[in-house]
């Protein structure tokens, strides 16, 4: 692959609407989604001799944007377990309320038998994976485990984008078979 050099200097021509629009579909807010671009213009900044050029500059950018996304949710989500109280009023009585206490939910509230399963199936999933032609589990790989763009896999293995979709369908088919035969 060739070597990719980083220019800062273009980044918000080339990369801020592409940015923006994967992140406003993920938080749903234009001013979360344009401080998050603006971190991971910064933090790009600050990480540029970390770039190995394995992946376009856009890529690289995308996978720290990804981190900023997630940070986001977890800084949401550290007020977690903590009681919120509304009031809602009776139509029989403007002065009487009924207390309600929600708690926010907990993602990250997993059970041993949770544990024990995703375990299961991150097990199960590599026993496919390793029964896949190589070639085919490359790609797979590449494109639904590590999110590569569909380019940057097209220019590392020299193949053209059909036929990296028809790799990427027989893969998932494959995997699809497996799974069911040997996790579910």
């Amino acid at each position: 692959m060739p070597n990719h050099k980083i220019d800062p200097n273009k980044w918000i021509d080339l990369y801020s609407d592409y940015l923006f629009n994967y992140t406003i579909t993920r938080v749903n807010d234009r001013a979360i989604a344009q401080d998050l671009v603006s971190e991971t213009f910064l933090a790009g900044l600050k990480s540029m001799k970390n770039f190995k050029g394995e992946a376009s500059e856009r890529t690289w950018l995308v996978s720290i944007l990804k981190r900023k996304v997630i940070d986001h949710y977890r800084k949401i989500n550290s007020n977690k377990g903590k009681a919120e109280v509304r009031m809602s009023y009776n139509s029989d009585s403007e002065t009487e309320g009924d207390w309600l206490e929600e708690r926010v939910a907990d993602p990250y509230d997993k059970t041993a038998e949770d544990n024990i399963e995703n375990t299961e199936l991150a097990d199960a999933i590599d026993n496919c994976l390793s029964k896949l032609p190589k070639k085919q589990a490359q790609i797979f790989e590449m494109k639904t485990i590590l999110n590569y763009e569909t380019e940057t896999i097209c220019n590392e293995l020299e193949i053209t984008a059909s036929n990296l979709w028809v790799i990427i369908h027989r893969a998932r088919v494959s995997m699809a078979s497996c799974l069911q035969n040997n996790w579910f």
